[in-house]
């Protein structure tokens, strides 16, 4: 127990001992700290006095290079501002100069006017008096020529007039004499070379189609019963069927070569089927509608492919195939616009004009008769609109619109175009033509002639290719004969449709007749 004691004792005095020696360690720490506290702010406060005074040697250091900087400154500025009231002020001074320059030239100027508004008026008085003695002069010699002044102008213009007649027609016949002697001679050089170059047979097409039959015993299969068969057939193609005595064979009659293509091709199929009833007709016309539309489109890419015509669209060439079933006076108007094609590019190549695109207008130029039983209109107006619509040149456009002279031609290849028509349409045997229509284009061509003035008679010869008027040789002279001539061109020209050229020959003869008795 008493040890025990004593350690608890030991314990607290130690205890005790620690916390006084604690104290006085932390006494003397903190009298260290703010010994150290103070030194640090004193050499805090010694090294910012330092750099106050650095600071201060340095703004001062720099603020005077400033103001030295801004002094050279504005001594440059004051230089230029000098120089620019210099350069102002000589202006000024010029300036000065100029206006005075120009207050004299005013005053020059207004002394000018003055002195032409002066003369003016001594022209104007002096033209007055000019004007009165005109006036008086032409008083008088009208009074001693006993005509006025309009009825001797009447008078000087009526000789002006005959005499220029005179002189100009016999300078358009000069002049046209001396062209055609060069026209002429290269014209039909070039329309010969161009025709024996190019060489096709001639393409004539009928209004009837021959189909061959098997045996007489099919006529009957395809009357069929009380002629039902026949009447599908007529009915669904729109043809007329012909069965007649001819053995093994019967007509097919009809205006529209497709029409008549199509119905041959479906009775060709139902004699070779064998099967002949309404509803086999109907169908073998349907299937060869669809086959004839794929032919369509490969004769149209034939002729382009002939031609060497590329770019097309494919709608434009299914029309185009469609001219090989149309006909123009029994023409075949495909490989009638096939040949205008060869000979446009021909005469193109031959005037150094662009020969692809002579070519394609040549194609395209009948373009519009394709559908022109499916719309209104001629078919220029129709083939023009085709071929805007299908985005064709502007040459190709014009030279269709033109080729019979509806619209002005714009271009050589138009023109052509114009004459390949002609060209093809016009040689023999290209085109059929009724007796009626013939004899009625030689009546108006005569008549054309007999209704002008001072024509004896006239006479259409060589199948309408010519047209001899004889005129009156009191009424008519050298000169007036070759305007008769023109008139009745230009007459038939506006007032007559006909292929080719027609030539007039204006006959003038004076012929004195006297009997001996």
């Amino acid at each position: 127990m008493p040890n025990m004691v004593i350690s608890i004792l030991l314990v607290i005095s130690g205890l005790t001992v620690g916390i006084i020696v604690m104290f006085i360690f932390n006494y003397v720490k903190k009298n260290s700290a703010l010994a150290n506290a103070d030194k640090i702010v004193a050499d805090a406060k010694t090294e910012a006095e330092r750099i106050k005074k650095e600071s201060i040697l340095e703004a001062r250091e720099e603020a005077n290079q400033i103001k030295l900087a801004t002094d050279e400154e504005v001594k440059e500025r004051k230089a230029e501002l000098k120089e620019s009231e210099q350069r102002l002020y000589a202006r000024e001074e010029s300036i000065e100069r100029r206006d005075q320059s120009l207050q004299n030239r005013e005053s020059m100027l207004d002394e000018k006017e003055n002195n032409l508004i002066d003369k003016q008026n001594q022209i104007q008085n002096e033209q007055a008096k000019v004007e009165e003695i005109k006036q008086e002069q032409l008083r008088l010699l009208e009074e001693i020529a006993g005509y006025s002044k309009e009825k001797a102008r009447e008078l000087v213009m009526k000789n002006v007039e005959e005499q220029m007649s005179k002189e100009i027609s016999s300078y358009i016949k000069e002049r046209e004499t001396e062209a055609k002697l060069v026209a002429d001679k290269n014209a039909k050089s070039l329309l010969v070379a161009s025709m024996q170059k190019y060489a096709s047979d001639v393409s004539s097409e009928q209004t009837v189609t021959v189909v061959d039959l098997p045996n007489d015993d099919m006529k009957g299969r395809i009357i069929g019963r009380e002629g039902r068969n026949i009447r599908t057939i007529e009915a669904v193609t729109g043809v007329d069927l012909i069965i007649d005595d001819t053995p093994e064979a019967m007509v097919v009659s009809s205006f529209d070569p497709l029409r008549r293509e199509i119905a041959k091709l479906t009775i060709d199929s139902l004699i070779k089927d064998g099967r002949i009833h309404p509803a086999r007709i109907e169908e073998i016309y349907d299937k060869t509608c669809k086959e004839m539309k794929e032919k369509i489109y490969e004769y149209g890419d034939s002729a382009c492919f002939e031609l060497g015509i590329t770019k097309v669209d494919p709608e434009l060439i299914e029309i185009l195939g469609k001219l090989h079933f149309r006909t123009s006076y029994g023409q075949n108007v495909l490989t009638h616009s096939i040949e205008v094609a060869h000979l446009a590019g021909i005469m193109a190549a031959e005037l150094g004009e662009n020969v692809n695109l002579a070519k394609r207008a040549g194609l395209f130029h009948d373009i519009g008769k394709a559908i022109d039983h499916e719309m209104e209109g001629s078919h220029v107006e129709i083939g023009s609109n085709i071929a805007k619509k299908y985005h064709e040149n502007d040459v190709v456009i014009n030279a269709i619109e033109s080729h019979h002279g509806d619209t002005e031609a714009t271009s050589i290849i138009s023109c052509l175009v114009a004459v390949a028509d002609a060209l093809s349409a016009s040689r023999p045997g290209a085109r059929n033509d009724s007796l009626e229509n013939y004899v009625q284009r030689l009546h108006d061509l005569e008549n054309i002639a007999n209704e002008t003035d001072g024509v004896d008679n006239s006479f259409a010869i060589q199948a309408g290719r010519e047209l001899r008027v004889i005129v009156k040789p009191q009424e008519i002279d050298d000169l007036k004969a070759q305007k008769v001539a023109r008139d009745i061109k230009t007459r038939i020209e506006n007032e007559l449709q006909y292929p080719g050229t027609i030539k007039v020959t204006v006959i003038r003869e004076t012929r004195v007749t006297e009997e001996a008795k």
